[in-house]
């Protein structure tokens, strides 16, 4: 029987499946492989059930050079973390989960936007701290959602679902920027990233990881947005350059910011958890039991199909 690594704990229902046809060893730690676990799992196993944190780089797959895996079922949509052109050179198949992720990830941003708009994060801390004093008209005064204009980077499945909640949950203008123009059911304008940065009050990031989107967003974005703008990522921390979006918020360049992901992941730096302008989550945006459990079933229906000599339903393209 074919084997199989699974790097993290999975819902019992996902870990049964892969044992129906594989031999299944679960590490039971939640920490990324190190380099060690990196190459023992290439040269171990018949297959590997990575996910964020792994990181799979070229000079893993140039260590092993006649690696015993052959598909790489990735838990989870973003693969920057898996080095696909060093794998495919080893004819390592890398297969993702999307469509699972979709909505969960949109709602995060949603609650995001909102925390950050509406100052949610730092009223929580107040009355945490037993330093609220009672209402008053002048309390702590946030941005009004409704009406506003969203600005979103990466008009996918993702961008796309946070697009449709704002228009039609908030009433927003959506415009977009993406390589492509995108068709909706809805009013959105396509236009250039930094024309974007001019005319949203909230801009929302969506893209892939990766080194075609790595500082995506720098100092010169973050200067041409409003002053009043909110800033929100979803995507993949990287895609932002962390040092000047902390600039851009202690000098009130932009109004705050809601982040679900951070460029050196776990570490958050200190200047970030010491702005009270910013809302960090730590990375929920697929973190409920259901959405989880379907992720990995798609994962290892991935697998199932790369075994029967069948093309996997998600296999990512080099």
């Amino acid at each position: 029987m074919r084997t199989l690594l699974i790097t993290r704990p999975q819902p019992d229902p996902v870990v049964d499946a892969a044992r129906a046809f594989m031999e299944v060893t679960v590490r039971q730690s939640n920490a990324p492989l190190s380099d060690k676990e990196l190459r023992d799992a290439l040269q171990n196993y018949d297959a590997v059930m990575p996910t964020l944190g792994d990181q799979f780089s070229e000079q893993v797959f140039y260590e092993v050079m006649e690696p015993k895996c052959k598909i790489l079922a990735n838990f989870g949509v973003g693969y920057n973390h898996i080095d696909t052109i060093s794998a495919n050179r080893r004819a390592i198949t890398v297969t993702n989960t999307p469509g699972a992720v979709t909505d969960a990830t949109a709602d995060i941003a949603m609650a995001l936007i909102l925390m950050s708009a509406r100052r949610l994060g730092e009223g929580e801390r107040l009355v945490r701290a037993g330093k609220w004093d009672g209402w008053n008209p002048m309390q702590m005064l946030g941005m009004h959602v409704t009406g506003r204009t969203v600005g979103i980077i990466g008009m996918g499945n993702i961008g796309t679902a946070i697009a449709r909640r704002c228009h039609y949950g908030f009433g927003m203008k959506v415009i977009y920027a993406n390589r492509s123009e995108k068709r909706m059911e809805f009013p959105a304008e396509q236009m250039a990233q930094h024309e974007l940065a001019r005319h949203a009050d909230i801009v929302v990031v969506a893209v892939p990881g990766g080194r075609e989107t790595h500082h995506l967003i720098g100092a010169g974005f973050l200067s041409s947005m409003q002053p009043h703008a909110h800033f929100i990522n979803i995507a993949r921390g990287d895609v932002v350059d962390e040092s000047a979006l902390i600039n851009a918020l202690q000098l009130g360049k932009i109004a705050g910011a809601g982040l679900d992901v951070y460029e050196h992941e776990p570490a958050v730096p200190k200047d970030l958890m010491a702005l009270e302008n910013v809302t960090l989550l730590p990375h929920l945006g697929t973190a409920a039991l259901d959405v989880r459990t379907a992720m990995g079933m798609m994962a290892v229906e991935n697998l199932r199909a790369f075994f029967k000599a069948e093309t996997p339903p998600n296999v990512v393209n080099c």
